[in-house]
């Protein structure tokens, strides 16, 4: 569209169109069952100048990162180092901050880079290992804080903040990775 490569997808979760641009995975578009692709087509159009500003951003953020292969998958050996790497900093971290958990998870999730249960069990996803250090303890410091405030009221963001400094921007730097959430 208009010079722009964009991935329309059927989404069951969707409530309303939705377009995100993520670094090595361009423009995609989220297409709820109660809308048609015409009206996705409209609603990109009506973006396009969005869709190009942050085309831009994302392009500087790609020439900067790792090679697209190196983000994208993990073959055997990778996968075991992935998941070593964050069980012993999930560890690590709890152990410094004072958390207790039940059980870790590592695995390759599509829409999350981490859960925590109400019995404290803790999944993380394997593509944490390829972030920037600081946004995978982000992560993990977040998932432990559920631990003990099982929601995201101000008691927990302030807990959060207390451990990672400004959460907020960390938040917002998670976001320019989120297209590795759907590999």
């Amino acid at each position: 569209m208009e010079g722009v490569s964009v991935l329309f997808k059927r989404s069951r979760r969707a409530k309303r169109i939705s377009v995100s641009v993520a670094p090595f995975y361009g423009v995609r578009v989220s297409v709820p069952h109660s809308s048609s692709y015409s009206q996705a087509e409209s609603f990109v159009l009506s973006k396009m100048e969005w869709i190009r500003k942050h085309l831009e951003k994302v392009r500087h953020l790609e020439s900067g990162a790792q090679s697209a292969q190196s983000l994208v998958g993990f073959n055997q050996i990778e996968k075991a180092a992935a998941k070593e790497k964050l069980v012993r900093r999930l560890a690590y971290l709890a152990k410094r901050h004072g958390f207790t958990y039940n059980r870790v998870t590592i695995r390759n999730q599509k829409t999350r880079w981490g859960s925590c249960s109400v019995k404290n069990n803790i999944s993380l996803n394997m593509n944490l290992a390829k972030l920037p250090e600081e946004l995978a303890d982000y992560v993990i410091l977040h998932e432990l804080v559920h631990t003990g405030v099982k929601n995201h009221s101000p008691l927990f963001w302030k807990e959060v903040d207390k451990l990672v400094g400004n959460g907020k921007l960390m938040r917002r730097r998670l976001k320019h990775y989120s297209g590795m959430l759907c590999t």
